[in-house]
């Protein structure tokens, strides 16, 4: 599991792609401003040492541009990704200049995010080897962004894809709408008619004519499981 710094004063947006990162199967530490970072980025900072920094550039105090130069001035060379609103030519240039390995320009999407901080991790060697899920004759490859049971593709959208992996990584734990709310739609309440369904349209693009792998456990949610 890689750990990601996520840096950004505004509470919603560090929620945000925490909760986007932890899901996509990331270890997340938050700081929510230039000195909590460098505090992060301390030489054996227990439990906080990152393998990749997210971060913005508009911050009080300590600026990320700022914040950078000192990161790199003392010799740290983990990646970095600024995520950030500033989205002129010039902002980016700096940026880059000042040591970023990529830069992203708010608003941005979240599944793009996720893809370029993998693709950093990846660069640097940090990412594990295979990450497949599988249960029974279903395989979710998160790499590939694929999915097949009994060998045949099943197409899904990006939500019905975000939904099955979540399924998969808690493969025989019950999970709640709001648990799903919270981790596929990046918000923990209401709407619980749409989890409903995606539930149901997943179930019929991977359980179709097959024995079902998708349950719903009454009065708490649902679950992933080989029925019995």
């Amino acid at each position: 599991m890689s750990r990601v710094l996520i840096v950004d004063d505004e509470e919603p947006v560090r929620a945000l792609l925490a909760s986007t990162l932890r899901f996509a199967g990331h270890e997340v530490v938050e700081a929510g401003d230039g000195i909590a970072a460098l505090a992060c980025l301390e030489p054996g900072a227990p439990g906080r040492d990152p393998d990749l920094v997210v971060l913005d550039v508009m911050m009080p105090g300590l600026d990320g541009f700022e914040l950078l130069s000192v990161v790199r001035r003392r010799g740290v060379e983990l990646p970095v990704l600024f995520v950030t609103a500033r989205g002129a030519v010039e902002d980016r240039v700096r940026g880059l200049r000042a040591g970023a390995d990529d830069y992203v320009v708010k608003p941005f999407s979240v599944a793009e995010v996720t893809a370029r901080v993998e693709a950093l991790l990846r660069r640097a060697g940090t990412t594990t080897t295979d990450e497949t899920l599988r249960l029974a004759d279903l395989v979710l490859d998160p790499v590939a962004h694929r999915v097949t049971r009994g060998g045949e593709p099943v197409e899904l959208s990006p939500t019905e894809y975000r939904l099955l992996e979540h399924l998969l990584r808690n493969a025989g734990r019950v999970l709640s709408k709001s648990q799903l709310l919270e981790h596929v739609w990046g918000y923990g309440f209401g709407g619980t008619n749409v989890v409903e369904r995606f539930v149901s349209n997943l179930r019929r693009k991977v359980d179709a004519d097959r024995p079902p792998l998708i349950h719903t456990v009454r009065g708490f949610g649902y679950t992933a499981r080989v029925p019995e």
